[in-house]
């Protein structure tokens, strides 16, 4: 089964820009990066070659010595038994951070030969744009691109069509029960799948939730095979304790990240350069703190004050080792776990968005603490998670009289409505937030 990533749109601009350089697509291992490229290049080129750098290490002496394009082009057309024809054909490097000498070659295509069409994908190319890896980095000379785990609007696309068509169109009201009754079903369901493409083949496919069980665990698997064929030997057993702790950081009342309770004692220099690690592998996203709400978000954020949330809150769910029937079967889908599956959720349809930076408010004085702190223009607007029904938000009531923004948004169960700057939006209609941001602003200005 095909579900349909959002990406592409974005992919075909890149196609067509006259200033096309080669593409970079990272993201998590096994989000779909290889296949979505694979299904673009079928549908918007002439023909697709791909070359894997991991399962064939032997196409690495074609990028060693002198970066002459056009030597490498003809060895690869002749080694893939096919032409590689300027602007027809897609050459897709896969797993390219294998091979630092391909990455560099990026370069000399983009300068000497832009009429090629190359695109590189790779689950760990965030390690390679790391600061310790960046002498061999083409800076400048490509486009990077980040493909998130399917969001639930790409999820809504592949199970109702129909439903997800529907919802591009709604006004800024209040839905039909009915409407809303089955999108609950559906977001409980991808509650409980996650976002990896994998896990929901499986579920569409055979709605058997042992099998989608396996799908994760093998992902899990794969993830901790990386820390030991890729990460330094000394940092595998840091990797696995940060990895293994985020469940129980998720599940603490202060949800700040801290190094101590990863293992007793340990301070943020014995397992920062793990922790980056996870990062560059695209395996977790920190969310910094800001305790003086001031545009643009990166200039007061407080980098060594964080939150720490996986990619995908599926994953999270396995992590913590909370059964399907805890979900699907519950009449408040986000009754255990403390409603952390949803901060996840959110967190996970802003990064779909392409919404950066993401950030946290505090009170200083412990008063209160709103979940996530976005820009939308040169406007900063508070976002408080609510899992449910209830929706008594204090500290995101003390933000708005503190700080007087013109929009806030509280996500939650509760219907679409927009109240005194107050933008109710469900969780299931997050995918819609920049164009009901839109309308929000607009019906402000009457």
């Amino acid at each position: 089964m095909q579900i349909e990533r959002n990406m592409v749109s974005n992919l075909l601009a890149w196609k067509n820009s006259p200033r096309r350089k080669p593409l970079l697509l990272k993201g998590v291992r096994q989000c779909g990066k290889t296949w979505l490229l694979k299904h673009f290049g079928a549908k918007h080129f002439s023909d697709v070659v791909e070359f894997n750098f991991d399962k064939d290490p032997g196409l690495m002496s074609f990028f060693s010595g002198t970066y002459d394009v056009q030597r490498i082009v003809s060895q690869l057309s002749s080694y893939c038994g096919k032409r590689i024809v300027p602007q027809e054909t897609l050459v897709i490097f896969d797993e390219i951070q294998t091979c630092p000498d391909a990455l560099n070659s990026l370069k000399y295509f983009c300068e000497d030969a832009p009429e090629y069409t190359i695109a590189a994908a790779g689950s760990l190319i965030g390690l390679a744009l790391s600061a310790k890896n960046k002498s061999g980095f083409p800076v400048g000379k490509v486009d990077i691109r980040e493909l998130t785990p399917c969001s639930f609007d790409e999820y809504l696309c592949a199970v109702d069509p129909v439903m997800h068509d529907y919802i591009k169109t709604i006004p800024l009201e209040p839905l039909a029960d009915a409407f809303c009754n089955k999108l609950q079903v559906y977001l409980s369901e991808y509650l409980t799948v996650g976002g990896m493409p994998a896990a929901i083949t499986a579920y569409l496919e055979t709605r058997d939730w042992n099998i989608v069980e396996q799908e994760l665990d093998s992902i899990l698997q794969a993830y901790e095979a990386d820390f030991s064929k890729h990460a330094e030997s000394c940092d595998v057993p840091k990797l696995m304790q940060i990895w293994h702790s985020i469940p129980s950081q998720f599940a603490k009342e202060n949800r700040r990240f801290i190094f101590g309770e990863v293992r007793h004692g340990a301070r943020a220099k014995d397992l920062e350069d793990s922790l980056q690690w996870l990062i560059g592998a695209s395996m977790v996203q920190t969310v910094c703190a800001v305790s003086s709400p001031e545009y643009p978000l990166t200039a007061v954020m407080e980098k060594n004050t964080f939150k720490l949330y996986p990619s995908d809150v599926g994953i999270l769910r396995k992590l913590a080792r909370i059964s399907p029937a805890v979900i699907v079967n519950s009449q408040d889908i986000f009754s255990d776990f403390k409603g952390r599956l949803a901060e996840n959720l959110v967190l996970e349809q802003f990064c779909a968005l392409g919404i950066n930076p993401v950030c946290y408010w505090y009170n200083n004085k412990g008063k209160a603490e709103v979940d996530f702190l976005i820009q939308d223009d040169n406007r900063l607007v508070p976002v408080e998670v609510k899992s449910g029904l209830s929706v008594n938000a204090k500290s995101l009531r003390f933000y708005r009289d503190t700080f007087r923004p013109q929009l806030a948004i509280r996500t939650s169960m509760k219907n679409l409505r927009l109240d005194d700057g107050l933008l109710n939006i469900p969780l299931y209609l997050l995918g819609e937030l920049p164009r009901l941001l839109e309308l929000a602003r607009a019906n402000s200005l009457k």
